[in-house]
């Protein structure tokens, strides 16, 4: 169902949209904590770290795929906002067409460069082939990435967040059952757990793009549309370019340190692969919500109601903070007997030094999350070179000092007090630049 986030309560309608939102997030995590947490519990511990490892691989073609995800997302929430229903058909029909060339695009990379990727990061050899395996057949997957992505998009820039939230609910709880069934039925190794994540994702995806399709149908307009529009096409990327060149630049950082990581051997990547599934819970959870403030936003701007922009950003730094308490506590005291679920009787190694993650990261959540909102907003009003410039300043900033770090006697230790630095100096960016800006955008 379609709703319009430019009446009502701004905290109310908040909590509404975005809390689907958060959980969908949440089931779309599963799929690679269910990843992880057959290859650690049913293969071995080398499995989860050529999972791990292949992971952070992954993040670049993911990056591309939340790029046309938000760009989409923002363009079609400002025409929607303003009542342009032929615009936004043209919007939606422009992004499918787009998304599939970057797709394929990034499909002939992926088979072709992967491997060298993983020599790049010095995967270790005693894991390097099933990492091998993994990023083959996730490629292949690529498609129903990019399409479902953008559907998700699609359906919160209409203002609504439950129909995703369905289908990711269903699907991922679908992908455990299918990794089990894979790897305990078929006796099947990593390539058993990549093949049930392809199986659901394409599942999902196709029943997402039909849907959006489906509802596309219901929305009456005035406006000529057409299928393929340049001057939209310019708009979408001119939000989706810098997303994805942030997030890709955030991917090929975490490739960076993963290869510092691949230094102190398998037991402290299987360990960091366990405590990053749970971290990056967090954190995709809070980019989402985020990435709900954006269509907010934009719904708001193109129906020219800018004062409920402000009120949107308290409402969503109240939203995020409330959630953030729970989670650092789980992490920061429960850490511990959080890593075993990914592992069958963890070594000390990995068992320490995903739990010393957890426990130098969580406290550390209330300041990413106010970071993501005030980032939420600086995407939802077109204001990207202050985005960009906040999330680059912690990327270097947390590549280079953990490089640094790591070479102390902090060793592995010093990688991970990298992140909260990061994360202080740009959340203080990003809120300087929605404070220094709003005044321009609301008068």
């Amino acid at each position: 169902m379609n709703k319009d986030l430019t009446v009502g309560n701004p905290e109310k309608v908040l909590w509404l949209f975005c809390m689907p939102l958060f959980g969908s997030i949440i089931f779309q995590q599963l799929y690679n904590i269910a990843d992880s947490f057959v290859a650690g519990k049913f293969i071995s511990e080398n499995a989860l770290a050529a999972v791990g490892n292949s992971y952070e691989i992954t993040l670049i073609f993911i990056a591309f795929a939340f790029g046309c995800n938000i760009g989409c997302s923002v363009v079609v929430s400002e025409f929607f906002g303003a009542k342009r229903y032929g615009a936004v058909k043209s919007a939606v029909y422009t992004s499918f067409i787009a998304s599939g060339v970057v797709c394929v695009a990034l499909m002939a990379f992926g088979l072709i460069g992967c491997h060298t990727l993983l020599h790049l990061i010095n995967t270790p050899a005693e894991i390097f082939e099933d990492s091998a395996l993994y990023l083959d057949i996730y490629v292949l997957g690529l498609p129903f990435v990019f399409f479902y992505n953008v559907s998700t998009g699609i359906f919160s820039a209409l203002g609504d967040s439950k129909t995703p939230f369905l289908f990711l609910a269903v699907s991922s709880l679908s992908n455990i059952a299918a990794d089990i069934w894979f790897v305990k039925g078929f006796h099947m190794g990593v390539d058993g757990v990549a093949w049930a994540t392809f199986m659901c994702q394409g599942i999902s995806c196709i029943l997402a793009v039909l849907c959006v399709l489906k509802r596309l149908k219901k929305v009456e307009n005035t406006e000529i549309y057409k299928v393929f529009d340049k001057n939209i096409l310019y708009k979408i990327l001119r939000i989706a370019i810098p997303s994805t060149l942030q997030q890709s630049f955030v991917s090929v950082g975490n490739i960076i340190i993963q290869g510092i990581i691949n230094g102190f051997g398998p037991a402290v990547i299987a360990g960091y692969s366990a405590s990053v599934k749970l971290n990056n819970l967090v954190i995709t959870s809070f980019t989402t919500v985020g990435n709900g403030i954006s269509n907010y936003t934009a719904q708001n701007i193109g129906a020219d109601k800018l004062e409920r922009v402000k009120q949107g950003f308290s409402a969503g730094l109240k939203m995020v903070w409330i959630l953030s308490a729970p989670l650092v506590l789980l992490y920061f005291f429960g850490g511990k007997l959080l890593i075993p679920l990914f592992i069958e009787n963890p070594s000390a190694d990995a068992l320490n030094s995903g739990w010393i993650f957890l426990r130098i990261l969580s406290p550390f959540y209330f300041v990413i999350s106010a970071k993501l909102v005030a980032d939420g907003i600086l995407r939802g009003t077109g204001l990207m070179k202050q985005f960009m410039l906040s999330t680059f300043t912690d990327l270097i900033l947390r590549v280079v000092l953990a490089f640094l770090l790591s070479g102390t006697a902090l060793q592995s230790t010093g990688i991970w007090c990298a992140w909260p630095i990061g994360w202080i100096i740009a959340a203080a960016m990003s809120v300087y630049f929605y404070k220094r800006n709003i005044g321009t955008i609301v008068k």
